[in-house]
This record gives structure tokens, C-alpha cells and sequence, in this order.
């Protein structure tokens, strides 16, 4: 499922350090600085720690004091003693001590810090609980006055309806601006989700999946984009793509943490052809309505083993969900794309109609197109604000 609390845990654990390190300085006095980031390499007595602003240069001296954190419970106060041999490239560290006036090194007073294993078997153990007891899909309705919300879950078979009631005490979150990223979403609540938000739900739900009991909600609005590329800059991380609602140039800005995938060919137009067939009334559905039974594929596009794929989100069924399916195609990078591949993504909702930051971008998605314009009496622009569905554009990550 992506990246996971791992950032969250350090940021919690990097404020509560800065909370104890003011309180015990006295206000004439310089105050140490705590830095917080990633270890990117490690030498005797140093380590090179990835910050948000940059490479700093860890110190250890005799006098460090190490403190290993549990990822469970990132609690500083909790934390127990270690040694510098305890501490690997990758783990989480936050440091105290007074930063150089370069802000390049700093002599560690005390190191706090939490192993990439530990966060990777919390991490996995949470990923677990959320495919087990999560639900995702798109918000069709909120209630203000009961306090429940109705999502459309899809599956590999159809559709379904679940109402979504907040248990006492839920924590309510939202993706941050162009980030499908956990880790990044912050505090929010009922009133502030919308219908055409993005949902993703931790909580208990009904043996038939039309009723759910939430204690962690996260939501985020979206937009889908598609469009023929027409440059490719990998220096910049830039694609500039033909935009098929209006016909003019869009710069699709990539960063670190955009999702390229593509779709294998027999695949997409196995799914398009699922859409049509399950459309009615002229107007495109989303991949799975209808009658239309889709089998899971591997990444290479043959049947997948066991053909029936893991259960979908919500209880979509035995064919599994068709999110999952694509998040498990192997990644791409942006230098991949050529000039007239046809893409479409998926971006925070802004008011730039030239400029946007992809969150998620997938390649080989002409048969969906050709659905939709066809669907649309052949008009050049199929909607790509929402009258259509291209399958795994709209999911988004979890811990």
C-alpha cells in the first residue's frame, strides 16, 4: 500500500523533543536544535541524516547518549537505552545538539532513534488490518444531520452502496495537497467532507457490506485529467500533455512520489470493454458495472493464479478489486513516456488549468478513452472531469 506512518511517527517524536529541549533551556540561553530525518549513510562515529532541509552530518561523540523509540509507541519518554551499533542506514533518527551555523553538522548530545524493521513490521501489520477491516470508494452522499456518510465501493464484478457511520471518538483525516501520502494527511472532520471526495475507512463492517462502522476516516478531493503527450522533460520532471476536454497544452509536473504505472494492453481493453458493455443510456460507468466478470491479471497481462484475486474493499466479492490489481503493476518512470502516448492522472483540485502536480499518472489508457468519447456520441473531450472511470486512477494510500 505505499508509504505509511513512518514520517508521522517522527514528526510526533521530533515535537515532543523540541517541547522537552525549550522547556529545560532557560530563554537567555542559546537552545540546542533538534534535527529529524532518514540516515542515508553511516561511518564510525557519523551518520548523514536526510532532512527536509538537507543532508546534516551526525557527530557521536563519548558523550552521546543513544535512545531507541518504539514504532508502536513513539514516546521519547518510553524510550530505552542503545549503542551506535543499534542505529542502520534507513532508520528514523532525531537528534539534539547545537547545529553549526552552516546547518551542515551537528554534534549529537542525545539520539533518538527507531529501526527500519520495527517501523516495517508495524508497517506491515498495519497495512494488514487496513485490507482486512478497510473500506474504500467515492463519497455520494453526506448526511450532516445523522452524521453518516454514503460511498460507491467498486469491484471487479459492480458496484455497491455502503453507509459509513463515524463510531464515538473517530479520527477524521485528509490528504494533504497533491499527496496521496498517509503519513502526510492531517486533522479533520465531518464537515469538511464533500460529495466527490475520495474515502478511504478503517472500522468494522456488515457481512453484506452495505453498512460500515468507522473509527478512522481519511478523504481527499481529486480530479482526473487525461490527455496525448507531447513533450517529455526528464531533467524537469516535466510532461507536457494536449488536454482532451479543451484542447490546450497542460505542464504535468512529476515529483518523487508520483505513481506511473501502465496498463498492460489486452488488459485495458478487456476493462473498457467491460465498461461498455456495462454502460446504459449512452453514459460510461465505472470498470465493473454491469454483468461483465473481469478476472485478475498479472502485470504481464495473463490470468492471475487462483483467478478469483483477494477480496476488494467493502466486500466487492471474490474477483477482488480492481484498485488493488492496479497498484500491484510495476512502477514506470516518466522517461518511459514518449511523445503521443495517451495518459490520464490524477491531481488535487485547483484552480490552475495549466500547471499541475500528478499524483498518480497511468500510461496504455486509449481503450478507456475510446470508451468514453464513443459513449459521448464521439466527442472529442470524453469529461475528464468525472464521466468516466479509468480503474485504479482514483485509489489512494494507506498506512
Amino acid at each position: 500500500m505505499h508509504r505509511n506512518t513512518a514520517f508521522l511517527i517522527l514528526i510526533l517524536l521530533y515535537t515532543a523533543i523540541g517541547n522537552a529541549v525549550t522547556g529545560q533551556t532557560p530563554t537567555t540561553a542559546v537552545k540546542p536544535s533538534v534535527i529529524a530525518g532518514d540516515v542515508s549513510s553511516l561511518g564510525e562515529k557519523t551518520a548523514v541524516v536526510a532532512t527536509k532541509s538537507g543532508a546534516v552530518n551526525v557527530v557521536f561523540t563519548d558523550q552521546t547518549i543513544f535512545k531507541r523509540v518504539s514504532a508502536v509507541n513513539p514516546d521519547f519518554k518510553s524510550a530505552t537505552d542503545g549503542v551506535v551499533t543499534d542505529i542502520g542506514v534507513g532508520d528514523k533518527l532525531t537528534v539534539t545538539g547545537f547545529l553549526a551555523t552552516d546547518g551542515k553538522s551537528i554534534p549529537a548530545r542525545t539520539v533518538y532513534f527507531i529501526t527500519k524493521a520495527d517501523i516495517a513490521s508495524k508497517n506491515a501489520k498495519e497495512s494488514g488490518e487496513w485490507r482486512r477491516r478497510g473500506v474504500a470508494g467515492k463519497v455520494t452522499n453526506v448526511n450532516p444531520q445523522t452524521g453518516q456518510l454514503t460511498i460507491e465501493v467498486r469491484g471487479m464484478v459492480g458496484s455497491t452502496n455502503t453507509v459509513l457511520t463515524p463510531k464515538e471518538g473517530a479520527q477524521f483525516l485528509k490528504y494533504a495537497p497533491d499527496s496521496i501520502r498517509f503519513d502526510e494527511a492531517v486533522a479533520s472532520s465531518l464537515a469538511e467532507v464533500n460529495v466527490g471526495d475520495m474515502l478511504r475507512a478503517l472500522g468494522d463492517k456488515s457481512t453484506d457490506g452495505t453498512s460500515f462502522a468507522a473509527e478512522r476516516v481519511i478523504t481527499g478531493a481529486f480530479r482526473t485529467i487525461a490527455g496525448t503527450v507531447t513533450s517529455v522533460d526528464g531533467e524537469k520532471n516535466e510532461i507536457v500533455i494536449k488536454n482532451l476536454q479543451d484542447n490546450k497544452d497542460m505542464t504535468v509536473a512529476i515529483s518523487d512520489f508520483t505513481v506511473i504505472k501502465r496498463f498492460p494492453q489486452e488488459l485495458a481493453e478487456r476493462l473498457a470493454g467491460a465498461q461498455m458493455m456495462g454502460s446504459a443510456g449512452g453514459g460510461a460507468r465505472p470498470a465493473g458495472r454491469g454483468n461483465v466478470q473481469v478476472r485478475p491479471v498479472s502485470p504481464g497481462g495473463q490470468p492471475a493464479p487462483g483467478a478469483g484475486g483477494r477480496p476488494g474493499p467493502g466486500g466487492a466479492g471474490a474477483s477482488g478489486s480492481i484498485d488493488d490489481m492496479v497498484d500491484r503493476f510495476p512502477a514506470i518512470s516518466a522517461s518511459e513516456l514518449t511523445v503521443g502516448d495517451m495518459i490520464a492522472f490524477s491531481s488535487s483540485k485547483n484552480g490552475n488549468a495549466d500547471r499541475v502536480r500528478a499524483i498518480k499518472v497511468l500510461a496504455g489508457v486509449e481503450p478507456f478513452i475510446r470508451m468514453a468519447q464513443a459513449a459521448s456520441g464521439g466527442r472529442r473531450g470524453p469529461g475528464v472531469d468525472g464521466s468516466f472511470t479509468i480503474p485504479g486512477l482514483d485509489s489512494m494510500g494507506g498506512p
